[in-house]
């Protein structure tokens, strides 16, 4: 075991480099500006759309799909990860998850538009796409896209579900002091009935859960900020004056405020990871940009709304302290608390009671599920491209996913985010640059959205007009005027 934590350390710090780092604010930045920022521009537009439906019956609502991505985006990142950010990279590091949600934003945008140009429909009938899909039909490189096939089955499929259940057994630990690897069977179990009913019941399902563990998370959130207002100004003078060198006692650590801010902003919004492109290509919408609309926007609820969220819980309850009194920085006023989940419960129970430590517990249940249904589903399409439909592999991807999660219970919360970490980078690595290459498409797409919305049109998509071929029909239907 500690010869397997040395390799993984080792790939993970090769992967997670400054490089990606760069590279993921970078591409970011040049398409916020190609594009004009729709992310601001067009945010009224984001709105509408959330709740227009087009559903056909082909396919899953551009809202479900939304609630999918909320749902799969919105999990222990979001508390966990921000934690793991804050003791690595102190208070600003909240600030750059601030800054990649923003710009990440453009990435999820462009991601989505391509997942929908080039998804196809699958066997069942069901729209398949995502990055494997956009990799071999937009930049004609098929192994390319079975290597990003082989990443997205290894990140969502079994690296990255681990993270989801440690943090979840960890929490029931300490909330009501149950057997972790009691937890982690009861969770595995219950989620091998789940994922068998394909991306229509996990839409189903995330549309109700999604926007209820958000509301409850953000209200408790509220009601520590309402008991601490009068500290709110100074912990946000922190966050941003920490971020960017200011403050003395951060200075240090300018580097891996930036670093740890961008790692856990991409692995808790997933904006460039492609994974929120595989559930995209599932939405029945007559044109692509609607649906790009629709998934920027839940970049915003994922980072700007729980990880702050979960940023102001931990600093404002006092739970982390940047100065310990032997002078040392990064350190939890409470002794031996393992930082990470416990943190966020620990906040909650000083802040309120500790039956808020029991409530956080079932709530970790609605963020774990959903962010476990939408990793299976992920897994699940780039097997079915990989292997062309294979209904024995896809049965056997389920399994290897059920094993991946349950890992979670048997390793201990360091190895688990390294291992999560690495999942995640390969595929940020890989998409990142497969939608730069391809960015020309996505402005031309945006471009012809914009112009029928001038002209008074419901914007509706024709791929010949961008040398798309549509092979199996996915366009071809009759879409409302």
């Amino acid at each position: 075991m500690e010869f397997f934590s040395s390799c993984m350390n080792w790939l993970n710090g090769i992967i997670w480099s400054m490089v990606l780092v760069v590279l993921c604010l970078g591409v970011g930045l040049y398409l916020s500006f190609r594009m004009k920022f729709p992310q601001v521009r067009l945010f009224r537009e984001m709105k509408r759309l959330l709740f227009h439906s087009e559903k056909t019956g082909n396919g899953i609502s551009p809202f479900q799909a939304f609630a999918a991505t909320v749902g799969s985006r919105v999990g222990m990142g979001n508390i966990a990860g921000v934690a793991t950010a804050i003791f690595f990279g102190g208070p600003g590091a909240v600030f750059w998850m601030w800054c990649i949600a923003f710009i990440g934003a453009s990435s999820a945008y462009m991601e989505s538009s391509l997942a929908q140009a080039y998804k196809i429909k699958g066997q069942d009938g069901e729209f398949v796409g995502g990055p494997a899909y956009y990799i071999e039909r937009g930049l004609k490189c098929k192994p390319y896209a079975m290597l990003f096939a082989f990443a997205a089955f290894l990140g969502p499929g079994l690296l990255l579900p681990g993270v989801q259940i440690n943090s979840l057994v960890s929490v029931y630990e300490e909330a009501f002091g149950v057997d972790k690897i009691l937890v982690g069977v009861i969770c595995c179990l219950i989620l091998a009935l789940v994922v068998c009913g394909g991306i229509k019941r996990i839409g189903q399902i995330a549309e109700l859960l999604a926007p209820v563990m958000c509301l409850i998370y953000i209200a408790l959130a509220v009601g520590i900020i309402g008991l601490n207002i009068t500290k709110v100004p100074g912990v946000l003078k922190m966050i941003v004056t920490s971020a960017i060198g200011v403050e003395p006692l951060f200075a240090g650590i300018l580097g891996s405020a930036i670093s740890w801010g961008v790692k856990r902003g991409i692995y808790s919004n997933e904006a460039g990871m492609g994974c929120g492109a595989i559930v995209s290509a599932a939405a029945d919408c007559s044109h692509p940009a609607k649906q790009r609309l629709v998934q920027a926007f839940s970049v915003y609820v994922d980072t700007l709304g729980v990880c702050t969220a979960t940023a102001l819980i931990i600093i404002l309850s006092g739970t982390y302290n940047v100065a310990a009194p032997d002078g040392s920085l990064l350190v939890s006023n409470v002794p031996n608390l393992e930082y990470g989940i416990r943190w966020t419960q620990h906040a909650l129970v000083s802040s309120y009671n500790e039956w808020f430590g029991k409530l956080l517990a079932i709530i970790i249940v609605l963020f774990v599920f959903t962010s476990l249904m939408g990793y299976c589903y992920q897994a699940e399409s780039n097997v079915r491209y990989l292997t062309k439909n294979n209904k024995a592999a896809v049965w056997l991807c389920r399994i290897i996913f059920v094993f991946g999660s349950f890992s979670g219970a048997l390793i201990d919360a360091e190895a688990i985010w390294t291992i999560g970490d690495t999942g995640a980078g390969l595929m940020a690595w890989l998409n990142i640059i497969a939608i730069l290459l391809l960015s020309p498409k996505g402005f031309a797409l945006l471009k012809d959205y914009e112009e029928q919305l001038r002209n008074g049109k419901d914007p509706v998509f024709d791929p010949a007009k961008f040398d798309i071929d549509d092979n199996t029909h996915v366009w071809d239907k009759e879409m409302p005027e």
